[in-house]
């Protein structure tokens, strides 16, 4: 789940929760909140995603825009390299110990 050469990742048990919860079809839902005072905001599966997690995404090209929603919320789906990404980091995960997950998840 380390990506060399790259950005480190934002809170790796969220960002791998993210992915999780993306499986191969449940997008990000971008909100756009220029209007209403607030930023960009997102969410899956009714649970906010954090902006440092959404934004490392974007950039790293693991999600791309699939459209819009009827309500004009952006679709942010998985790409083949995002596909891949997530698995790295499943097996990432299983291959640690319940010491290594505490601490990642405590200290990201």
């Amino acid at each position: 789940m380390d990506s060399p050469g790259k950005t480190p990742i934002p809170r790796r048990a969220e960002t791998l929760r993210v992915l999780r919860l993306m499986g191969n079809y449940a997008p990000i839902l971008m909100l756009g909140g220029d209007a209403d005072g607030y930023g960009a905001r997102w969410i899956i599966d009714g649970q906010p995603v954090q902006p440092a997690i959404a934004t490392y995404l974007m950039q790293s090209g693991y999600v791309a825009d699939s459209g819009a929603t009827e309500l004009g919320a952006r679709k942010l789906s998985l790409t083949e390299s995002g596909a891949e990404f997530r698995e790295d980091g499943l097996l990432w995960w299983n291959g640690l110990s319940l010491l290594q997950k505490l601490n990642i998840v405590i200290r990201g």
